[in-house]
């Protein structure tokens, strides 16, 4: 339901640009995209490890509860937001106080005994997908109708309304007391040999992923806009849509294919294929052909990002969870940054979209490559 929140909207930051606050079509409208989509990134890269170290020190939930308040009233409030800049300034506010997926994955991580953690970070990203399907279809058939601003508030009121169940129902073990003096998180990864770098190419990994996915998801949109008049949020709505459920479907589904190949070969696989679908976005000509390879794109994505989580919560001893997926949310959300700059920029510098994209399949390429040749197989 956070995540139906925040991509009620979200997908469609270029069309709010473009219609509500009058950013013309363009060089404009591709860096204004890219510094409100990427002004959340940098500063959840930030914020992330401060949380991180307040979930290990205070408990997992109380940061779950932090990050979905911090979304709702961030998100609601651009409703209200009148030229671009206030945009890129309410993104930063709620880049620095959400970080839904960090929290949730750091508290499923934590309570999961070590034989199930592949699969139940699997089932979360599988329901963050979800969100991520349906969302965009709702919101760009409301965007049509209502108007962004509407949609903006009612992503506000949805992550508002995701309070309830986790007040409600969700419980955390009690914190293990603390016996002599409080040991560091790089003391305890020290104790593993070998385990800082693993962790580090992980980390790593989860930035590069979010650098392609998040560009590539605003590249759509604005490829969108070249080739259709009309309808583009419906149509993009309804790519983010597929994409979203094929990975929901694939983050559940992939441990059957880890336990062929593992953890590393699936990864790098999964990859590589995601850089042909964004090539083919690029590529295509025909608007069926690009709404089939966002698809596409968000199945290979929903291997790659649960394979690789798994593998940092396999790693990762259990008084360290929060603190490291806090670095590595800080990691996805430079990513988050980096990516829309990255396409925007190349996009602006060449005028050409298509470009973009092939610089995004190029890093997919290079994902592939780093996570096949430099992550270690954790153990079963």
């Amino acid at each position: 339901m956070a995540i139906f929140g925040f991509s009620f909207a979200f997908p469609f930051l270029s069309i709010f640009l473009n219609k509500d606050l009058g950013v013309h079509t363009g060089t404009d409208l591709y860096l204004w995209t890219a510094a409100s989509a990427s002004a959340s990134g940098i500063a959840m890269a930030v914020a992330s490890p401060i949380w991180g170290i307040l979930g290990d020190r205070y408990g997992r939930k109380p940061m779950l509860i932090r990050s979905m308040l911090g979304g709702a009233i961030t998100v609601g409030i651009i409703y209200f937001a009148q030229n671009p800049a206030e945009l890129v300034v309410l993104r930063l506010l709620q880049g620095a106080t959400s970080g839904t997926v960090a929290a949730a994955t750091a508290l499923v991580a934590a309570e999961t005994p070590r034989s199930r953690v592949g699969w139940a970070l699997g089932v979360v990203t599988s329901a963050v997908a979800l969100g991520s399907a349906i969302g965009p279809v709702v919101g760009g058939l409301a965007a049509e109708f209502l108007g962004l601003r509407l949609v903006f508030l009612g992503g506000g009121v949805l992550l508002a309304l995701s309070l309830i169940p986790v007040l409600a129902i969700v419980r955390e073990s009690p914190l293990p007391p603390r016996v002599g003096p409080r040991v560091s998180t790089l003391a305890l990864l020290n104790e593993q040999p070998g385990l800082r770098h693993a962790l580090t190419v992980l980390i790593g990994a989860q930035g590069l992923v979010s650098i392609c996915t998040s560009a590539t998801q605003q590249l759509v949109v604005l490829r969108l806009l070249e080739m259709i008049t009309t309808g583009v949020s419906a149509v993009s709505g309804l790519g983010f849509g597929l994409a979203g459920l094929a990975s929901s479907v694939a983050a559940v589904g992939y441990t059957r294919v880890t336990r062929r190949l593992g953890y590393v070969r699936t990864a790098a696989a999964a990859s590589g294929l995601m850089a042909l679908a964004v090539l083919l976005i690029g590529i295509s000509p025909w608007t069926s052909v690009v709404v089939i390879a966002i698809g596409l794109s968000g199945l290979f994505s929903g291997v790659v990002i649960p394979a690789t989580a798994s593998m940092i919560g396999l790693e990762t001893p259990h008084d360290a969870q929060s603190t490291v997926f806090g670095f590595n949310a800080s990691s996805v959300a430079f990513g988050f940054f980096l990516g829309p700059l990255i396409g925007g920029g190349v996009a602006a510098a060449t005028s050409d979209v298509s470009v973009s994209l092939y610089v995004i399949a190029a890093l997919a390429v290079l994902l592939a490559v780093f996570v096949g040749t430099s992550a270690r197989e954790p153990a079963r």
